[in-house]
């Protein structure tokens, strides 16, 4: 009944402009779209001040039923131990602008609309991360039933019964299908680089959220978030800001966020935002492009030409990226705010380049050539199993973990036998292992009898670890020690579709004592090690990057 008496009030405003009542203000777009923003709490997280309670297109209404609104977090009273007021004014500002400012604590959310386009601008900026819960979100909680078509991955619906939600089979967000196939919004996740929308369609409507530089975020071009879940009411869209899950950095603070929510006929949004009207607008954290710089590089040596070369660029303020020219290695990152920041240049996703560069506002600093230096793809290897890449891509299920649980019926099989080099391929060594599902994986290779007269040393690249997992290897008879974990972010990325964390290399000498001379193979055992006890996909586990023998 309360939403559908929001429905009949926002119908009710009449071409572009804004109204209030006690309880709420009514924006109308002049575009078919009409929302209302809630000026009171009603004694619940998700029903406070601030809170998108309704929204209306071309008359029909979108919101949820019932009544829990869209909004940072749980609700904007919610976001500091210590706050729990919030205050939300709107002004209009000349004739096509009207700004809707809501300030809970240390953060700042801003909702904004142009006349005649149905869209809603948004800016969010913190001077202090949260406390009640670590990491920052929008979330739109819309109606599935007129929305029903999302990413098949986040969907979590039975499908002989929209109604049902499926079972979960691990923690309460990864579910499972009768047909043992997975599903959960954290596989509907891509790299921050590759995407600029996510949203939901239904008959003649989609709605979208369009995203801007995320300079403010944490994690680089390759993080991974959830994006979408697909729940038996609700169609949940969901802006990561900043995410406490596999979170590789501090987070950063003092960055105003523009992203924008649009409604359209369902065609995919346009992603060419401009933001600069918000110059006008006095919004905290805005910086205009006259307060930018960029960085300009013309060439770069070392590279593989089978490799996708990104710049990096990072300080504790702000991130940036840009893809490498294919050819030259020629690049630009243009809108970056002043200061000195952290270069780094990746192959694929690996870490071969570090320098630092000064950005100053309104000049383009250029970067000198220069030649990668810390690439291990160049080192001669008795034999290498995948690539120094940065990913498990190339591997046994690399093809599938982002987008659904290891347990999934689609996945092949994690126990393929030993990989024989010379003869098995990259997919028959598994992306993942675990101290309880494919532990004491053998590798198999033939030496030379010159090669057995030294010892020489194994590499370990890997990506992400679960449950302070680390390999130790066991040569023949001979074992290695137990190496200390490397620094990774304490979540379970491996089973919710990421494997980006830390890159590492850990490395073992082998003593020529170790090779079995008489042996047409010798034998290598990976070992995943820790004292951790967690049990299945959540045991102790890592994520291979590449795996070879120096020679």
């Amino acid at each position: 009944m309360l939403g559908s008496l929001v429905a009949c009030a926002a119908a009710m405003v009449s071409g572009f402009g804004l109204t209030e009542s006690d309880d709420y203000y009514t924006i109308d777009t002049g575009a078919d779209l009409v929302f209302q923003v809630r000026r009171t709490d009603l004694g619940h997280t998700t029903t406070s001040a601030g809170g998108i309670n309704s929204i209306v297109y071309k008359g029909v209404e979108y919101m949820e039923e019932p009544g829990r609104d869209s909004h940072i977090n749980s609700g904007f009273d919610w976001l500091y131990t210590d706050t729990t007021e919030v205050t939300v004014n709107a002004v209009a500002v000349g004739s096509d602008i009207i700004k809707i400012t809501v300030v809970g604590g240390q953060l700042t959310h801003y909702y904004i609309v142009k006349k005649n386009e149905a869209k809603i601008y948004m800016g969010t900026h913190w001077s202090l991360m949260t406390t009640v819960k670590t990491g920052i979100r929008f979330l739109f909680r819309l109606n599935a039933n007129l929305l029903p078509d999302g990413p098949p991955e986040g969907d979590v619906r039975d499908p002989t019964d929209w109604t049902v939600e499926l079972p979960h089979i691990e923690s309460a967000d990864v579910f499972g299908l009768p047909n043992g196939e997975t599903r959960s919004k954290h596989y509907t996740n891509k790299r921050m680089m590759d995407w600029k929308y996510f949203g939901a369609t239904g008959t003649n409507v989609g709605m979208w959220i369009v995203r801007a530089t995320h300079e403010g975020g944490s994690g680089g071009p390759f993080y991974r978030s959830t994006q979408v879940q697909t729940r038996p009411d609700t169609q949940e869209l969901t802006y990561i800001l900043n995410y406490e899950h596999t979170q590789t950095e501090d987070f950063r603070t003092g960055n105003l966020w523009a992203y924008t929510f649009v409604v359209n006929d369902g065609a995919a949004p346009a992603t060419d935002v401009d933001y600069s009207f918000y110059g006008d607008l006095d919004l905290v954290g805005y910086v205009p492009s006259s307060g930018r710089g960029a960085v300009y590089g013309f060439w770069f040596g070392g590279r593989r030409y089978s490799q996708v070369y990104t710049l990096g660029f990072r300080n504790s303020d702000a991130q940036y990226w840009a893809k490498a020219n294919i050819y030259t290695g020629g690049f630009m990152a243009a809108g970056m705010r002043p200061g000195t920041y952290e270069m780094t240049v990746f192959s694929d996703e690996y870490e071969v380049y570090t320098s630092s560069v000064v950005v100053t506002a309104g000049e383009t600093t250029v970067v000198g050539s220069f030649t990668i230096t810390e690439d291990p793809a160049f080192d001669s290897a008795i034999f290498r199993i995948g690539d120094w890449d940065g990913t498990p891509l190339e591997y046994r299920n690399g093809d599938k973990v982002n987008s659904m649980h290891p347990s999934d019926v689609r996945m092949q099989s994690w126990t393929p036998g030993p990989f024989v080099v010379g003869s098995s391929t990259d997919r028959d060594f598994p992306c993942y292992m675990w101290k309880d599902i494919n532990n004491h994986f053998e590798v198999l290779f033939k030496m030379t009898e010159g090669q057995m007269e030294t010892g020489h040393t194994v590499r370990i690249g890997i990506t992400a670890t679960h449950a302070g997992g680390r390999p130790s290897i066991k040569v023949n008879e001979w074992e290695s020690a137990i190496p200390a974990s490397p620094v990774q972010p304490k979540s379970r990325s491996l089973t919710t579709g990421s494997y980006r964390a830390n890159n590492a290399m850990l490395t073992y000498d082998v003593p020529a004592t170790a090779w079995n001379t008489t042996a047409e193979y010798q034998v290598l055992t990976i070992i995943v090690q820790s004292g951790k006890k967690p049990v299945g996909y959540l045991s102790p586990g890592i994520s291979i990057d590449c795996v070879d023998l120096l020679a």
